[in-house]
């Protein structure tokens, strides 16, 4: 058995081969987008807001139980923009002016001010309304200190390193705040790790004040940058499970694990969330397969290459029937070829 896997095993939780899972956000509803737009403007109250994000909510959990995805997540429903969301939550932010994402999407960036504060759990209330829907593992979603300090404006703290550090050690509390009300897969969103490399051991240092001594499997999920400049080093992380995008560039990058093997677990994203286009069932197959040539099967999850909130909710659903449906023929190829050769117990 794996680390990864005796690890889950210790916290109740037993996984197929090649387990699902999505990224984080799933495309919201016209209903709740005119609410969120609504509650801005003044028009309706946070109740109502709250209404239609349950709603929404209750909707995505469902549809990812009946497509057969092993370990949910909450759609983001609650939230915006990965950075503001938390920055509008944590003391310490103000809000800047607009700036460019990716493509025609924008947000407000946030401006530290003051020393940043946690004033309370962020992310729990929806966690915890999502999880009372399913049986299911969902996962806790956090986005990391540095990537919080990199995509803000600092105009309080004397570097970058001085402004993750302190907010990694608020960080840290909505994380115990998670394990406390009994995520047990917690997943840190870092997608700017890897845009900086000489940065990489204060992200490190940032990431073991998130992480240390908590009982959770933590998950990171690394969308973009130049990987090949921090690997193999990305392995000394505080992290389980590394979520990394193939899809959309195909997988080049794999070629990295052939010289110095990946020895935790993997989630490889295998459909294109960039692509309105709906993948052939047959080439996910076979990126699967190509990827457990290279990377233990154990060790290997599988997921979208990023958040499917700039898809349409058809766009989305259809993308991951055929992930899953990619998945069980790998999974049940795998297992009759294990039991051929007498290794059923090596999986």
């Amino acid at each position: 058995m794996t680390p990864g896997r005796k690890k889950l095993k210790t916290l109740g939780i037993d996984l197929p081969l090649f387990p699902t899972t999505l990224v984080g956000s799933l495309p919201k509803p016209q209903p709740l987008k005119k609410a969120r737009s609504d509650f801005q403007k003044g028009l309706i109250g946070r109740d109502d807001l709250k209404f239609q994000e349950e709603a929404a909510t209750r909707d995505w959990i469902h549809r990812q139980e009946e497509i057969d995805i092993d370990i949910l997540v909450d759609g983001e429903m609650c939230r915006g923009d990965m950075v503001a969301y938390f920055a509008e939550a944590m003391e310490g932010f103000e809000k800047g002016g607009l700036v460019r994402s990716f493509g025609n999407r924008f947000y407000h960036k946030p401006v530290i001010v003051r020393p940043v504060k946690w004033k309370g759990p962020i992310t729990v209330e929806c966690w915890q309304f999502s999880q009372r829907l399913t049986m299911r593992p969902v996962k806790g979603m956090v986005t990391g200190p540095y990537t919080i300090m990199d995509w803000s404006f600092d105009e309080h703290y004397k570097n970058r390193r001085e402004a993750t550090l302190a907010i990694a050690r608020e960080v840290r509390k909505e994380v115990e705040a998670l394990v406390e009300a009994g995520a047990r897969i917690i997943q840190i969103d870092e997608p700017a790790l890897s845009v900086r490399p000489d940065e990489f051991q204060m992200v490190r240092e940032a990431l073991d004040i998130c992480t240390g001594n908590l009982p959770a499997y933590f998950v990171t999920h690394i969308c973009y940058g130049a990987l090949e400049s921090i690997y193999p080093q990305l392995l000394d992380l505080p992290f389980d499970n590394f979520d990394l995008e193939f899809a959309g560039g195909g997988l080049d990058s794999l070629e990295l694990l052939k010289k110095h093997p990946f020895s935790k677990d993997f989630s490889a994203g295998v459909v294109d969330v960039h692509s309105r286009r709906i993948e052939d069932m047959m080439h996910v197959r076979k990126r699967i397969e190509y990827l457990a040539k290279i990377v233990p099967v154990p060790n290997i999850w599988v997921d979208p290459d990023c958040g499917l909130k700039t898809r349409t909710e058809e766009e989305t659903i259809e993308k991951l029937k055929v992930m899953r449906a990619a998945v069980e023929e790998v999974r049940l190829k795998t297992i009759r070829r294990a039991k051929r050769k007498g290794k059923r117990k090596e999986l």
